[in-house]
């Protein structure tokens, strides 16, 4: 019961598939903040580009029948641990009631003018 969730709506690979659903489990891949109608990431802040990220991810999700409401986990890298304020700023936006459990880490890979990527976990069902 192995199922890979695409979407045009995020950044795609031929590397990685955007989600894998397996049961109740849907296991969004680490996604940045670049948008898809160009290409480039969503701005220079990470603000921008968490929120950027963030909706990637939701739109994975829906993909997959789940919303922002089930996810239960999230992973952030950030390339520059000094952002970690800026992105909760952002982040508190999205998830402000029981928020999902929740890690932060620095970023190993540098992709020039990434500043964030982001995973999530959700239950359905």
């Amino acid at each position: 019961m192995r199922e890979a969730i695409t979407t045009s709506e995020a950044p795609a690979s031929p590397l990685f598939s955007q989600a894998i659903k397996a049961g109740q489990h849907i296991y969004v891949s680490g996604l940045v903040g670049v948008d898809v109608a160009t290409g480039k990431p969503a701005g220079p802040t990470i603000q921008e580009q968490t929120r950027q990220a963030i909706a990637n991810c939701e739109a994975v999700l829906r993909s997959a029948g789940a919303t922002l409401d089930d996810v239960v986990e999230v992973g952030i890298l950030l390339s520059d641990p000094a952002d970690f304020p800026g992105m909760n700023e952002e982040y508190a936006n999205w998830f402000s009631d029981q928020p999902p459990a929740r890690y932060a880490a620095k970023l190993g890979a540098e992709i020039p003018g990434i500043l964030v990527s982001i995973r999530m976990t959700a239950v359905t069902g």
